[in-house]
């Protein structure tokens, strides 16, 4: 970043509609925000699946251990999955923030679970489509009827990408290094 706009946080208002918003390939575009872009999906879980849910979080785990930079193609800053029950079953909540415009995330998304062979989650959710790995308009089609838009995103640091993040702490661990060497 050219800028040190980085330093002032901020704070964007989403709108409620989609209405005016930038059209990508697969439907409206949500600003990038000071978070970056970012989704919510909330689904309800397919009956007796919730295991299944809970061993695809351990089975990415394992995968970032074996590989760190497994998920990389994806330009995360973070994710969280949630399971929970509003009365109707379980459901499970997706929270992505990302570098990437929606587009882009989905495409890279599954071209990633294509190349390493891992499933994805969202095959224990209801209405996922089983032609999955090869329809990328169905997907976005299932994730634009999931998505609960939030409509406030603040960041501390604003529109810092997360490889401008990992850059920033590899100088501050060298630069902490350097200081040692010098006592």
């Amino acid at each position: 970043m050219s800028d040190n706009s980085w330093q002032t946080p901020q704070a964007v208002a989403i709108p409620k509609s989609s209405d005016g918003l930038e059209k990508g390939r697969y439907g409206p575009i949500w600003p990038k925000t000071p978070a970056n872009y970012g989704f919510t999906v909330i689904a309800k879980v397919i009956e007796g699946r919730e295991e299944a849910i809970r061993n695809y979080g351990k089975t990415i785990e394992e995968a970032v251990k074996g590989s760190p930079d497994v998920l990389a193609p994806l330009k995360l800053h973070f994710l969280r999955w949630v399971l929970f029950d509003v009365g109707s079953g379980l459901h499970f909540m997706y929270q992505g923030i990302f570098d990437t415009d929606f587009d882009k995330y989905v495409e890279d998304a599954i071209a990633l679970f294509n190349s390493t062979g891992i499933t994805t989650v969202f095959v224990n959710l209801e209405g996922w489509p089983e032609d999955w790995k090869t329809n990328v308009p169905a997907v976005t089609k299932f994730f634009h009827e999931h998505q609960r838009p939030s409509f406030l995103e603040y960041g501390e640091y604003p529109f810092v990408s997360a490889d401008e993040v990992k850059k920033a702490l590899r100088l501050k661990a060298a630069f902490s290094e350097m200081l040692d060497q010098m006592q």
